[in-house]
Formats: structure tokens, C-alpha cells, sequence
């Protein structure tokens, strides 16, 4: 069982609480309207999945339900921090 810290509660629960929200710091488009077909396919739907350090959104879902950013290893699962949303990217 994985133990997530939330930043917000500041406390570390169990993974259930919790549900993944995707990649994190996805910056949104400035001008959406000029974007092509194939520009609004790499924004909605191509993400990195890199092998080790990734920068994750987690939203505690059981507890305050706000949205996290997290980084966590992904061959061994581990998180490394947490910290709240809006924050810069550690």
C-alpha cells in the first residue's frame, strides 16, 4: 500500500483516498483558436511517461478533495514530495 502525503491536510494517508489527475504543469494554450487539429491532439492527449522522477496531479478525494501536485519515481513508486497546486515545479 502506498502512503500519500496531502499538503493541504498535511497528513499521509493510503492511496485509496486518493485518485491520479494526470500529468502535472500541462501549460493550457494562450490563443485556443488558432491551434490546428494535430496541435489540439498533442495538448489533449500526449503526455510523457518517462521511466523514473514524473511530475503527477493527485486530487485527495476522500479528505479535502483538493487537486496536488506530486513527484513520484516511477520505477519504484515512491513519492518524493508533495506540494500544493499553483506551486512551482520542484
Amino acid at each position: 500500500m502506498l502512503l500519500i502525503h496531502c499538503p493541504y491536510c498535511d497528513e499521509q494517508r493510503a492511496e485509496i483516498e486518493f485518485a491520479y489527475a494526470g500529468e502535472a504543469h500541462i501549460t493550457r494554450p494562450a490563443d485556443p483558436a488558432a491551434l490546428s487539429d494535430e496541435d489540439w491532439q498533442y495538448y489533449l492527449f500526449i503526455r510523457s511517461n518517462p521511466r523514473g522522477r514524473h511530475h503527477e496531479r493527485w486530487r485527495h478525494i476522500h479528505g479535502c478533495g483538493r487537486f496536488f501536485n506530486a513527484v513520484r519515481d516511477t520505477v519504484t513508486d515512491k513519492f518524493e514530495v508533495t506540494y500544493k497546486a499553483g506551486e512551482p515545479r520542484r
